[in-house]
């Protein structure tokens, strides 16, 4: 589903991506970890277009997007949450929902015509909300949703898309430890027919979903395998899990 092969970013002097090759499989769960400044929002950036590489090159389900805009990989497939919450604080849930897949199937375009009249609009954005766990908050102000609540309406938008790649960005960041075990049934529960790719500082969220876990240092790949693998390497204890090396 994603193949990375030597993608390279710097700033001026500074190397944030130095030579990433990764790849994921079609309907796979995986995650990114690392510390803070090893780059993984930036990799992220860069495979949604955000950022544009230096060189290296991105294929997500054979096709080359390296060169595309974010809306155009939006439509080849990929869709992202983000650490920060964005979005429509004035809308209710189902509206929020209905005008994310409006833009999706092009309805938004047609200025005249009312979403209200778009009964199609309205019935994905009741299975996008029930998916997420928002089916009885749809007629509720996102402002007025709880904080776990508006990550769970950022995913629902992200689906909206209807990707085959999902980056979750931090999708436990600031939550409580209830919130937090309510993410984790989501995301588990999420369609095999949709790859995901996540970062996550939560390691019992990360070694609870993932099927593989790629460590990132200093912007370069420092190892990649397994959960148990992971938990297991020596440099990962010391440098990344904060336990002693014996």
């Amino acid at each position: 589903m994603l193949e990375i092969r030597d993608l390279r970013k710097s700033f001026g002097s500074l190397v944030v991506s130095d030579g990433i090759t990764l790849s994921v499989a079609a309907g796979a769960r995986e995650a990114v970890i690392g510390p803070n400044g090893a780059g993984k929002t930036t990799l992220f950036n860069l495979l949604s277009g955000e950022l544009r590489a230096d060189s290296g090159s991105i294929r997500l389900a054979g096709r080359e997007v390296t060169q595309l805009s974010p809306n155009r990989r939006v439509k080849a497939g990929l869709a992202r949450s983000f650490q920060r919450n964005n979005l429509f604080l004035d809308m209710t849930v189902a509206e929020s929902l209905a005008t994310a897949v409006a833009v999706r199937t092009g309805e938004s375009r047609v200025f005249w015509r009312s979403f209200a009249a778009s009964p199609n609009l309205h019935a994905e954005a009741e299975t996008l909300a029930e998916s997420v766990g928002l089916a009885d908050r749809r007629d509720a102000l996102v402002k007025h949703l709880s904080y776990g609540s508006q990550r769970q309406l950022e995913i629902a938008l992200a689906l909206a898309a209807a990707p085959s790649l999902l980056l979750l960005d931090e999708p436990t960041a600031g939550m409580s430890p209830e919130e937090t075990r309510a993410m984790q049934r989501l995301i588990a529960g999420l369609p095999r027919t949709l790859t995901l790719l996540l970062i996550e500082h939560d390691m019992d969220v990360v070694f609870d979903i993932s099927e593989r876990i790629t460590v990132l240092d200093y912007g370069r790949v420092l190892v990649q395998g397994p959960p148990a693998e992971i938990r297991g390497s020596a440099i990962v204890k010391q440098i990344y899990l904060g336990e002693a090396v014996p």
